[in-house]
């Protein structure tokens, strides 16, 4: 199995997608799949999904849900200036290690 390595961001995140065709568009992460280095981003790269009739879904018919995005093309924004920023990790005096962002230094995590 690979090491997986720590991501610069976790759920419930506001993020701005950076590249692709969904570029500049905000929404907050629903999941992060640190496996696959993707995250599933609210109403952002929504795919239609083509269901048939079952015991769970009794219609069938078109669903709409979000597609994964690849972790390297969202960035956390800044709650400060409201813009996108990297981030970069802290450790506080008590011992616990933070996320920062590196624009305004605004603490990203909650101690």
């Amino acid at each position: 199995m690979a090491k997986r390595s720590k991501t610069h961001v976790k759920k419930g995140d506001t993020v701005e997608v950076i590249a692709g065709r969904e570029k500049g568009k905000r929404g907050k992460i629903l999941h992060v799949l640190k496996g696959e280095n993707r995250v599933i981003v609210e109403k952002i790269n929504m795919m239609k999904r083509h269901t048939k009739a079952s015991q769970n879904n009794q219609q069938g018919g078109i669903i709409e849900r979000e597609g994964k995005i690849h972790i390297s093309n969202v960035m956390p924004v800044d709650p400060i200036s409201g813009k996108p920023s990297r981030v970069s990790r802290k450790l506080l005096e008590d011992g616990t290690r933070v996320r920062v962002i590196q624009r305004s230094g605004e603490l990203l995590d909650s101690v």
